[in-house]
């Protein structure tokens, strides 16, 4: 006879613990968006202004310097301190939420870790289409003010005309293409994470893992963080090209696939991965950024650590 699985020991969370889950995801989002707001700026002129079509960071910035004055670095401060708030805050509360119904579902630690492959890559991507709901309208305001230097003075002007102008059908005409930009963002940023402290984990001793100095987690975590970013850049980049373009105006007329179409062929590879050097330097600080002040923000609040389902363990982290 064989014997049953073990069932995994799961944490209970309180409605408390993932008011911290959001707190923190909200702080550690809008935080390091809002440091990269002069990448981001570069980044999406080099996306959809052929004038910097090829210039790369550092000679886009001295554009931008020189043609607009430093002050248009921070162009789409607002929308992107606000729209990363709530979506950061969903994001990481969301991804913990549904990680753990899910292994709640799977009913046995070896299951969970049989299918800990799709646990991630569908809690990230449940957690991700909730948060876009918040961040579409607020990313759309933003790209509209990096993309017409005369639309708007900021946050309030630029969205309320954007409601004025076009209403519900404006401000979320960007929605599929940007769940197709932050689900495959998502699902590296978390997925990959999560495989890298995995593999690091399967290299220690439990007497090593557990006696871990303050320097080597900083160290685990930063590299971690740095690979997920690099994984989110490529794997959500095209999508990011393509919303960059939609909200400027640019595609035929029609559905959104059908304009998504279009503008794909139109780019091309290359077109579709313009900038991506830029954003791959974004997104490596970006996630490294949001992981390490998530887990320290977490602790500050005293929050419970997340459930861990890696192969060779099933304590939580």
């Amino acid at each position: 006879m064989t014997s049953k699985a073990a069932p995994i020991a799961i944490p209970q969370f309180t409605s408390k613990d993932y008011s911290s889950f959001f707190l923190a995801g909200a702080l550690c989002c809008t935080i390091t968006h809002v440091a990269m707001t002069p990448l981001d700026v570069v980044k999406t002129r080099i996306q959809i202004d052929p004038a910097y079509r090829k210039l790369n960071m550092l000679t886009g910035t001295r554009h931008v310097i020189a043609t607009e004055g430093p002050k248009a670095l921070l162009t789409g401060f607002g929308p992107t301190a606000v729209g990363y708030l709530v979506q950061g805050g969903a994001k990481f509360a969301g991804y913990e939420y549904w990680k753990k119904k899910s292994v709640e579902f799977a009913g046995s630690q070896e299951a969970a870790v049989k299918y800990r492959t799709a646990i991630y890559l569908g809690s990230a991507s449940v957690a991700e289409f909730f948060a876009d709901i918040l961040l579409t309208p607020l990313e759309a305001t933003r790209i509209r003010l990096v993309s017409n230097r005369s639309y708007a003075t900021g946050l309030v002007t630029g969205f309320t005309r954007l409601a004025r102008e076009g209403g519900i059908r404006e401000l979320y005409a960007g929605f599929l293409p940007i769940i197709c930009k932050q689900i495959p963002y998502a699902i590296g940023q978390f997925t990959v994470n999560e495989y890298c402290h995995e593999i690091a984990f399967r290299s220690m001793s439990e007497e090593t893992r557990r006696s871990l100095s303050s320097t080597n987690k900083f160290a685990l975590q930063l590299g971690s963080g740095i690979i997920a970013g690099f994984a989110a850049a490529i794997l959500s980049h095209p999508a990011d090209t393509l919303l960059s373009q939609i909200n400027k105006g640019h595609g035929p007329t029609g559905s959104m696939s059908s304009r998504l179409a279009a503008l794909a062929r139109e780019a091309g590879f290359r077109g579709l991965f313009a900038g991506l050097g830029p954003r791959m330097v974004m997104t490596a600080g970006l996630v490294s950024g949001q992981f390490l002040m998530y887990g320290a923000i977490k602790e500050a609040l005293g929050a419970p650590p997340g459930l861990e389902i890696h192969k060779e363990s099933s304590a939580a982290i």
